[in-house]
């Protein structure tokens, strides 16, 4: 990935009048992170053709299912359940400016919205796909961090 295409990267790198970032270090690794799965998931609309695999004689095709692998299969499960944490109301404009690289203007005329309106509604975008993923802005300390463990409820970890 090349991240001078990306308009997370852009932003990140400009200040607002307050001299900080239009997006924190956590919001960007959020958008990455979802544009790494996505772009694992090999979900980019395709605009060639398609040469490696051959043509089916069979009436009854598998529909290239058998061409997925486990690691986009997993990818596509995250991608979908990050929107899905993200909701309705942000997950189109995750997938143009993460996934797609629309820039902000871009979006603003396409959808009619407000000049310099999309920075704000990405902001909010980005803090809710952090929150899904677990950044935060400010690292809290061991103890505020939630346990993580593989055990059932109920079953002690012994360290001898």
């Amino acid at each position: 990935m090349d991240d001078a295409e990306s308009p997370l990267a852009w932003l990140a790198r400009r200040r607002g009048r307050d001299g900080r970032p239009l997006i924190e270090p956590h919001q960007l690794q959020a958008g990455e992170r979802l544009r790494a799965d996505f772009t694992r998931a090999n979900l980019m609309p395709r605009t060639t053709s398609n040469w490696a695999s051959p043509i089916s004689s069979s009436r009854r095709s598998d529909g290239g299912a058998a061409n997925f692998t486990e690691t986009m299969i997993a990818s596509r499960q995250r991608v979908r359940q990050a929107l899905d944490a993200a909701g309705p109301e942000f997950s189109g404009l995750l997938v143009d400016v993460c996934c797609f690289l629309k820039g902000l203007e871009g979006i603003e005329r396409e959808r009619a919205w407000p000049t310099r309106s999309a920075k704000i509604v990405l902001q909010l975008a980005l803090d809710r796909l952090a929150r899904h993923y677990g950044y935060a802005a400010m690292a809290t300390g061991r103890e505020r961090a939630p346990v993580r463990t593989w055990l059932a409820d109920g079953a002690e970890f012994i360290v001898e």
